[in-house]
């Protein structure tokens, strides 16, 4: 007896024409069904310790994004960080992970449906998130790796800064959330079609 695998479907999935046809300022790709785990433990303990070990990364401090290889890890608060990595991984990492905690105070919880990522970029993406982040996108004031949890156009998200002057960004929204967000960004940059950006 054969069993299917089921289709998955990105939240997205019915949006990738209107991002695909917004100014050419600002370009908005989603980057569905990525690896997420959710990572709680104490900062300079033994836990820490082994899974920065085994990881071959340092965990970030607070309001700040590891963002080099193909595992990235996101500072979410004192004792919790948000592990990315691509799709498919998450079985492999949760087991590594758990396997150098060992008996050590920690806890790896694997979120990767809890939330879609679109990667923005381009030199209009600071302007347009203005209109709906009170986060201060100037890069004296959040330079390249900065990881802010907040909130755009009233959707709670996680903003990983990937580029100079927020030239390119990660959101990260819950997937009840991502036909919200998706669009509210079409519809805010809206004033930016056929102008020269």
């Amino acid at each position: 007896m054969t069993v299917e695998t089921p289709t998955r479907y990105s939240p997205l999935s019915a949006w990738q024409d209107a991002l695909a046809r917004l100014p050419t300022g600002v370009q908005v790709r989603e980057l569905p069904f990525l690896t997420q785990l959710n990572l709680r433990l104490q900062p300079g303990s033994a836990a820490a310790q082994a899974v920065e070990a085994a990881l071959g990364l340092t965990l970030p401090g607070p309001l700040r994004a590891g963002m080099s290889g193909d595992v990235k890890l996101l500072w979410m608060g004192p004792d919790e960080w948000l592990l990315v990595a691509p799709e498919g991984r998450q079985h492999d990492l949760v087991a590594q992970l758990r396997s150098a905690i060992g008996d050590e105070f920690a806890t790896v919880t694997d979120v990767s449906a809890q939330r879609t990522t679109l990667a923005l970029s381009g030199h209009l993406v600071r302007e347009v998130l203005a209109q709906g982040c009170a986060i201060d996108l100037d890069p004296r004031v959040t330079p390249v790796g900065s990881c802010l949890t907040t909130v755009l156009a009233q959707a709670p998200i996680t903003l990983v800064v990937r580029g100079d002057a927020a030239s390119s960004v990660w959101l990260l929204v819950r997937s009840s959330f991502a036909s919200y967000l998706a669009t509210w960004l079409v519809d805010a940059c809206t004033e930016y079609r056929g102008g020269t950006g």
